[in-house]
């Protein structure tokens, strides 16, 4: 399965991304999704989870 068929899903007439996109970088570029956190592998941006176990 190409990797498009993991970020995108078909609901009737219209096309739901499934990943959390970068907020710098814009469309079309995918955050990582981490246990404490979504990393976007371009630009370095972090947004934290809330509800994090402190260590």
């Amino acid at each position: 399965m190409s990797s498009t068929h993991k970020r995108y899903k078909a609901e009737g007439d219209q096309v739901v991304r499934l990943k959390k996109e970068c907020e710098r970088c814009g469309e079309a570029v995918f955050m990582a999704e981490h246990p404490d956190r979504w990393t976007c592998g371009k630009c370095g941006y972090t947004i934290y989870k809330r509800g994090r176990k402190a260590a």
